[in-house]
């Protein structure tokens, strides 16, 4: 039985989500607001990840008595939210994260964002935030990155990285469906990225909030043990899953003796990554060796270094695009994985597939041009 009290919908949309805003913001109602005082750009080369902000954001407010309002541009600005958000007390947040490249022909190049819109849009079914129609906040966010193209950095390095973000507002400390919410965009220009654990019904497979801050202390205590990144792992036999918020891929020889790119399955675990994807669609398209979505444990993969059968080991994200693994530390013990000593021609050949569709050195309908 459907208990409505506590402000679900009694018709529900079999994901969680609102239906009652049936009207969605249009890109065409957008209303910009120019900065007065633009703000000096840094160097292309020294962006530290996530610490430095364009001129200008996006946002479109959303409540329950009249629908979703106009979308705005308007200066970069602090936002003013009620103590008794849903956001802050209940993680009724998601967010996403995409990049704009500066092409090698000076065009600027979003990398599959449609995908992006989609996760977002499940994400939001999952949190019971209202729906909102995937073209016309992509329509916006291009809008906003055309207004803020000069922050693009004049790097095949670095990029300016997009982050959509969906919190409910409204001032109550009931656990219940939001009647208010905010989406909002911000930008910031970006180098290369390095200096969560889930469980199966919980939501690994979207891009929330609760899912990164809860990996904190399990990361700081890799770091205290002389490792970049967790390496999580899932059940009894230890499934792997993700190393740190990365999707993690094994390329060696498997049981039955084959070439083999893997990665753990879409199970509910693991989140629907775009850079997972490519890498899939990448591999299936080359056709040289065996592609899977299967299970993996970490005695497939100890046994598989001890019989010298592990080629290359590497995680891939939007923020890192493709990162190598070397080594791992499993109960006490170092396990070295031989993935720098075999090139690795893999990994870098992926790298460098996907960065040169990025950057426009190679023509793909995975990029939308901006400006």
């Amino acid at each position: 039985m459907l208990d409505c009290n506590n402000g679900c919908s009694a018709e529900g949309t079999g994901e969680g989500g609102s239906k009652e805003a049936v009207e969605t913001f249009k890109a065409e109602d957008l209303i910009i607001t120019r900065a007065t005082v633009l703000k000096e750009k840094p160097d292309s080369s020294t962006p530290v990840f996530g610490t430095v902000f364009t001129d200008h954001m996006l946002t479109v407010e959303w409540s329950l008595e009249l629908g979703w309002e106009k979308p705005r541009i308007k200066p970069l600005q602090n936002l003013s939210l009620h103590p008794g958000s849903p956001a802050f007390h209940y993680a009724v947040e998601l967010f996403e994260g995409l990049k704009a490249f500066r092409g090698v022909d000076n065009k600027i190049r979003l990398f599959w964002p449609n995908l992006n819109m989609d996760r977002m849009y499940r994400s939001a079914m999952r949190a019971t935030l209202p729906a909102f129609d995937k073209k016309e906040l992509l329509e916006c966010i291009q809008q906003l990155v055309k207004l803020d193209e000069e922050w693009v950095p004049y790097s095949t390095f670095a990029s300016l990285y997009i982050r959509p973000t969906f919190i409910g507002t409204e001032s109550s400390l009931g656990i219940k469906k939001p009647t208010k919410a905010l989406l909002f965009v911000i930008l910031s220009p970006v180098g290369p990225y390095f200096s969560t654990g889930t469980w199966k019904g919980g939501t690994g497979d979207c891009k929330m909030g609760g899912s990164y801050g809860s990996s904190l202390f399990a990361q700081c205590e890799a770091v205290e043990n002389a490792c970049q990144q967790v390496l999580w792992l899932y059940g009894e036999d230890n499934q792997i899953t993700e190393v740190g918020t990365m999707t993690l891929f094994l390329y060696w020889i498997n049981e039955d003796g084959e070439e083999e790119l893997a990665t753990p399955p879409l199970d509910g675990i693991i989140l629907p990554g775009v850079t997972r994807q490519s890498i899939l669609d990448l591999a299936h398209l080359w056709g040289e060796f065996k592609v899977s979505e299967r299970h993996l444990t970490m005695d497939d993969l100890t046994t598989a270094v001890e019989e010298n059968r592990v080629r290359e080991m590497f995680g891939s994200g939007t923020a890192c695009v493709v990162c190598p693994v070397s080594t791992t530390l499993y109960k006490d013990e170092t396990i070295h994985i031989a993935t720098m000593e075999n090139g690795p021609k893999l990994a870098s050949r992926i790298l460098k597939k996907l960065t040169d569709i990025q950057y426009g050195r190679e023509e793909s309908d995975w990029t939308i041009t901006v400006a």
